[in-house]
């Protein structure tokens, strides 16, 4: 991973105006080499700033989201498998607002494509689809881009009450809903 990582930073550094093409090539293909959308984001920063690296991130996350649509759509089984493995990491949930869906990409240990599952199980067209990952993809652009060097460089602790502070507001954004029982909403008569 690293390897990958260090060779592309001089051929991107010396593409010229193809520089922000492969960078977002390599948001694209990052899977296959594995390296984290955090990694991606942190280079995007180095090489062309907060505001260009911001946009740029933001073109490539929203077009692996695109690409990762057309795979599930293309190999239903795959689809099957991975909603079972999205159910097993968020449940049986109740709907997720747009604002819980921008702090899950902001997860580190939130697998970016769990993220586009949902989205895709939720979303009633591709257009739809299309909306919510490009807003969701905002968040993560923003701060690993930015914050993102500092962010890497945090010692554990630090870390880990980051994703605790992440998993709170995400509790808090939720919808909040009322359950009444059934005693409780209709008196029931005493003979």
């Amino acid at each position: 991973m690293e390897h990958v990582v260090e060779g592309m930073v001089p051929v991107i550094e010396n593409s010229g105006w193809l520089a922000p093409l492969l960078f977002i090539f390599l948001h694209v293909f990052r899977q296959v080499f594995f390296i984290p959308v955090v990694i991606i984001c942190l280079l995007g920063g180095y090489l062309f700033g907060i505001v260009y690296g911001t946009i740029y991130s933001i073109i490539g996350l929203t077009a692996v989201s695109i690409v990762f649509y057309y795979i599930v759509k293309a190999f239903p089984s795959w689809l099957e498998k991975l909603s079972k493995m999205k159910n097993k990491w968020l449940g049986e949930r109740e709907q997720l607002n747009l604002a819980q869906i921008m702090i899950l990409r902001l997860m580190p240990l939130i697998h970016f494509h769990l993220v586009s599952l949902y989205l895709i199980e939720t979303t009633k067209d591709f257009r739809e689809y299309c909306k919510y990952s490009f807003y969701a993809c905002i968040p993560p652009a923003l701060a690993y881009t930015a914050f993102g060097h500092i962010i890497s460089e945090l010692p554990l602790q630090v870390g880990l009450a980051f994703v605790c502070m992440l998993a709170a507001l995400f509790y808090f954004v939720g919808k909040k809903e009322t359950q009444y029982k059934w005693n409780e909403f209709f008196e029931t008569k005493s003979t």
